[in-house]
């Protein structure tokens, strides 16, 4: 496992996937999840595809730094002070994630990227793709949302068992809850059986399992607020992906999410719930390939654009500047001569 630590001294695991002169594509996760998520079938899928992988664990989660000194926020203060539009006080922002994301590009030199984010981590890419655009070369947001007013809120039933969490919170009690979890958020038309439920959350369990860290991230999603003028601001190729059946963030949330940004595609699937289940990979395979492929030759074009422009600056430069040469020869002489009474001395003969 890797690791690299940002400005701010916030280390983040991280792996990473495929040959390194490839066009990066960086999977963002969501609340509480860690980069084991991204199901390896999808990473791989990918590097095939052409482009080196990159998933980590967000802060608060995982491998990553866990942010226990600032202790177990209030959930209900924070919600309560963004309804009465005072700034709420927070151990860290969905912005602060995005400077995490920033931090590990900067680590792995990675000048631009295509980045994916699920849920949260779709939240944390739309702050990316808006404020960050020379960074960003396309935007896929999963199962996420801009939390605009007067749509309907994740549902509040799944959100407050998704808060409580099992005490004590031993590995078998943290197994049960993750599995029971997976089953309440899951897809109807994808469904993970018993044992494929179980090896995802012992993998989870065994790497780390912070329940304190869960509500942090929680607190920064709930003081996060309206996204909707921001997302005006999003000129990147966008790939929204929704599920039909999605129990956390209604499927109209995601809608709402691609008619704010300026032609984003739009894609909600049938029976999908708020998870990525294997056998929902070779739809998602398909759905990404297809955008990365027409995002990367838009980047490329961009990009040879930008060349030629700034040669031709160049070359206009250049030849402005063997113009004044050849108008006045004697423009690089010393400014204390003066070139009008420059007297001319004559050598004496040199005889034989």
């Amino acid at each position: 496992m890797n690791h690299i630590t940002t400005p701010e001294g916030i280390r983040l695991a991280y792996e990473r996937m495929g040959n390194r002169n490839d066009p990066a594509v960086i999977l963002i996760m969501g609340l509480g999840a860690q980069m084991r998520i991204w199901p390896d079938a999808l990473c791989h899928a990918l590097v095939s595809k052409g482009y080196q992988v990159v998933r980590f664990d967000n802060r608060d989660v995982g491998l990553s730094s866990q942010m226990d000194q600032h202790g177990n926020p209030s959930l209900l203060a924070t919600w309560l002070s963004t309804k009465l539009k005072r700034k709420p006080r927070v151990p860290y922002t969905l912005k602060d994630m995005a400077r995490d994301v920033l931090a590990l590009m900067d680590e792995l030199d990675i000048d631009s990227a295509h980045l994916v984010g699920a849920s949260m981590g779709g939240m944390i890419a739309q702050i990316l793709a808006a404020k960050h655009k020379k960074r960003v070369r396309s935007l896929t947001s999963i199962m996420s949302s801009n939390t605009s007013p007067g749509l309907p809120d994740a549902k509040l039933k799944v959100l407050l068992k998704l808060a409580k969490r099992p005490t004590p919170f031993n590995r078998e009690a943290a197994i049960r809850y993750t599995m029971r979890m997976n089953r309440l958020i899951g897809s109807p038309a994808y469904p993970m059986d018993e044992m494929e439920l179980r090896a995802l959350a012992e993998t989870s369990v065994e790497r780390s399992a912070s329940p304190t860290g869960f509500k942090r991230q929680l607190v920064a999603i709930t003081a996060a607020g309206d996204r909707s003028n921001l997302l005006k601001k999003i000129k990147v190729p966008t790939l929204v992906i929704h599920g039909s059946d999605d129990p956390l963030i209604p499927a109209r949330m995601g809608e709402d999410t691609a008619a704010a940004i300026r032609k984003a595609k739009l894609k909600i699937i049938s029976g999908m719930g708020h998870d990525l289940p294997p056998l929902l990979v070779p739809e998602l395979v398909k759905l990404l390939s297809k955008h990365l492929k027409k995002s990367e030759k838009r980047w490329d074009k961009k990009q040879q654009k930008a060349l030629l422009k700034q040669s031709r600056k160049d070359t206009a430069e250049t030849s402005e500047t063997s113009e004044t040469v050849e108008s006045d020869p004697l423009q690089h002489i010393p400014q204390e001569i003066d070139r009008t009474s420059a007297e001319v001395i004559k050598l004496p003969r040199q005889h034989a």
